[in-house]
């Protein structure tokens, strides 16, 4: 039978087939040829008894996450509280380029709306400009949650974001009586305390598989050539080929339909500078390798 690891424990591996979560061991010869088993690895199991079963095989991938580790991962929900602390818009572009190089389908969620009235905030908005799905939502009040679930049903999804944004609450907000631990905002630093030490999918009732994730302040973009990067800012897709030179990287280049672009205001001179500050640390990671 076939199943979904969901979590790691103790050189154990908790298996989830149809309703039932069964314990089980890795055979050694699988693991010496599979390498290192993921959470949300889609394995062939042999069951014991009610309990236990053992894993026979690993299943291929079809994605696979570093950070956090993750494998089959069909979507993540970027998750930034609109205060409390502040959205910072570079880190979430960050987030957006290691999905879309993950092969990952991104969704932003912007959280706690309930700390700033009914108006869009223009981050909100700017976001939905560029064309990226996204959900305005509380935690708190249950505002849009109905929304959020929808989108989740019979998929894997990662939550990821930074400490303190409500990922957990979320969670407890999706799936009532859950009761995941939160953390308070540090006061020094403004920033989460961290109160998701490990990567566990949790299923929800509607259906899916939902990893909520250890928050962090800070990430390094995934490996990459510098003239992939664009392809992972989606508003650039429509001015590919309008350019002047021939692999362009929208840089300094003359004739460069993108800059064009932005000095026009079709695209957002911050998603832009962005763009150019990650241009720059995927060309210096070039020269150290």
């Amino acid at each position: 039978m076939d199943g979904v690891i969901i979590k790691a424990y103790g050189g154990f591996y908790f298996v989830r087939v149809g309703d039932q979560v069964l314990n089980c061991a890795i055979r050694g010869k699988i693991r010496r040829q599979r390498g290192q088993v993921l959470v949300g690895d889609r394995v062939r199991i042999k069951q014991i008894n009610d309990t236990d079963g053992v894993v026979e095989d690993i299943l291929p991938r079809s994605t696979e996450l570093v950070r956090p580790p993750v494998a089959n991962v069909e979507q993540s929900v970027i998750i930034f509280a609109i205060n409390n602390p502040e959205p910072n818009p570079s880190l979430l572009d960050r987030f957006l380029v290691q999905s879309l190089a993950s092969r990952i389908t991104p969704l932003i969620c912007f959280n706690k709306n309930d700390l700033v009235g009914d108006t869009e905030p223009d981050i909100v908005k700017q976001y939905k400009k560029t064309g990226y799905a996204v959900f305005w939502v509380s935690a708190k009040t249950g505002s849009h949650i109905d929304e959020l679930r929808e989108v989740l049903t019979d998929r894997i999804t990662v939550f990821a974001g930074p400490s303190g944004v409500g990922k957990s609450s979320l969670l407890n907000a999706l799936q009532p009586g859950l009761v995941l631990k939160t953390g308070d905002i540090s006061t020094k630093l403004k920033r989460g305390k961290h109160t998701t030490r490990h990567v566990e999918l949790i299923p929800l009732a509607g259906g899916g598989l939902v990893a909520d994730t250890p928050g962090f302040s800070s990430m390094h973009l995934p490996p990459m050539l510098r003239e992939e990067l664009a392809g992972y800012f989606i508003e650039f897709a429509v001015y590919e080929g309008q350019c002047k030179f021939v692999g362009c990287l929208h840089h300094r280049e003359p004739g460069c339909a993108v800059k064009d672009a932005v000095d026009r205001g079709r695209i957002s001179a911050l998603r832009y500078r962005h763009y150019l500050d990650f241009l720059t640390e995927v060309m210096e990671a070039e020269r150290r390798y």
